[in-house]
């Protein structure tokens, strides 16, 4: 009746720090609750938002806070998102969840599943969808500017690994960290200090989903957009696997979609690329002397070649073939006030809801999968989330939530 959404905020600083700030320069949006597991952090979001109140246990933050408000973030480490997130669901709150979506490709799926099946507003928190760089990139495919598209290839020159095998040590638990409760539904493992938290759990198996996971849902939404891509059909990896605890360096992975209505011929390969992995000549050759950025996409079309950095405005090529093509702007927006909006009735549905944003999510956790079984092809059933013939890779597809953190519909 007020106008005013009633937000809370699962994490207290880091990437929630900054979704924080940008959900609550919404003139009509009110910070009532923030929970962050960290006593540092804690002190820090209650003397940026006073009149908030902040809980250590986001469990009990739901419990106490749940019936009076409106919304939430997710903006933790990767293994906490879909446990937060469905059980913010199942109370009727919106979700805004930072990507990936979830740690696993089943929460993703139930996720998204849920999320429709209740009519409840959701955003994931891959922010650079909303830019006017992205979506200049998106209309000039849709505008049939490069032609249909036969290939796209997506890269990263971060490096979220570790090739070294966990230590062999149990360091004390800082004051007023509850280990347990980090850990929440993934495998238990002792506390190493400056191992997992607060940076570093990305490069770990069981927590974060490596590189792919942290930058694949950026850098391949463009092309994901753009084509219309839902799931892939098949997909291989060419890249080391990952150790028995961490995600491993110099991924490729080949991946395979059906055709769209913006593609050309039977399938459409997408070829993902990240650490030391860089797209071969026969592509870069088609910039035309230009520099690969760090990390981007390369869109190959029956009409021409289009660059998108990330992050920057899309290039066309060959220059010559272009020189006279303006490429008009598509105005951008704050991805977050997109989803407040949203909730508060007033504007459209989100671009990057989980029904977007959830086929999204499992195709690159799907590449992680992939990693584990280098040099083989994985032909994924995504209706039955499985991988037809083998068992093992199906087995990595969903996992048990640990004794004392089940949430209903997951783990």
């Amino acid at each position: 009746p007020n106008e005013t959404v009633r937000h809370a905020s699962f994490g207290g600083g880091g990437m929630a720090g900054s979704d924080l700030g940008n959900i609550s320069s919404h003139k009509n949006v009110r910070i009532a609750a923030v929970a962050e597991i960290d006593p540092g952090r804690r002190r820090q979001a209650q003397q940026r938002f006073k009149t908030a109140k902040v809980y250590a246990d986001w469990r009990e933050m739901l419990e106490k806070e749940g019936q009076n408000l409106d919304c939430v973030n997710v903006s933790t480490p990767d293994h906490m998102h879909a446990c937060m997130g469905m059980s913010a669901m199942q109370m009727g709150l919106d979700v805004y969840g930072q990507k990936p979506l979830t740690h696993d490709v089943a929460e993703s799926r139930a996720l998204t599943e849920y999320a429709k099946a209740n009519g409840l507003k959701t955003q994931m928190g891959i922010q650079i969808h909303s830019s006017t760089q992205y979506r200049t990139a998106v209309q000039l495919v849709h505008d049939g500017v490069i032609g249909k598209v036969k290939e796209a290839h997506s890269f990263s020159n971060k490096r979220w690994g570790d090739a070294n095998p966990k230590p062999n040590r149990k360091d004390p638990v800082p004051e007023g960290l509850d280990w347990d409760a980090w850990i929440g539904p993934a495998p238990f493992t002792d506390f190493i200090k400056g191992y997992y938290h607060p940076g570093q759990w990305r490069k770990r198996l069981d927590y974060g989903t490596g590189t792919f996971g942290d930058m694949g849902c950026h850098i391949y939404d463009p092309t994901f957009k753009a084509l219309g891509l839902t799931y892939p059909i098949s997909l291989r990896s060419e890249g080391k696997p990952p150790n028995k605890d961490n995600w491993g360096f110099d991924a490729k992975i080949n991946y395979v979609f059906p055709k769209t209505k913006y593609s050309e011929g039977k399938n459409l390969p997408v070829t993902w690329y990240d650490g030391g992995q860089r797209p071969p000549a026969n592509v870069t050759s088609l910039l035309e002397g230009k520099k690969l950025p760090g990390q981007g996409s390369v869109i190959i079309g029956t009409k021409g070649v289009m660059l998108i950095p990330h992050v920057g405005m899309p290039e066309l090529f060959p220059k010559k073939d272009f020189a006279d093509v303006e490429i008009k702007k598509v105005e951008g927006e704050s991805h977050w006030h997109q989803f407040i909006d949203a909730v508060r009735g007033t504007g459209p549905v989100p671009s990057a809801n989980f029904s977007y944003s959830g086929p999204l999510s499992e195709t690159v956790l799907l590449g992680g999968i992939a990693t584990r079984f280098p040099e083989e092809e994985l032909t994924w059933d995504a209706p039955a989330l499985t991988f037809k013939g083998n068992k093992e890779a199906t087995g990595l597809v969903r996992r048990k939530y640990r004794k004392g953190w089940s949430v209903k519909g997951l783990g």
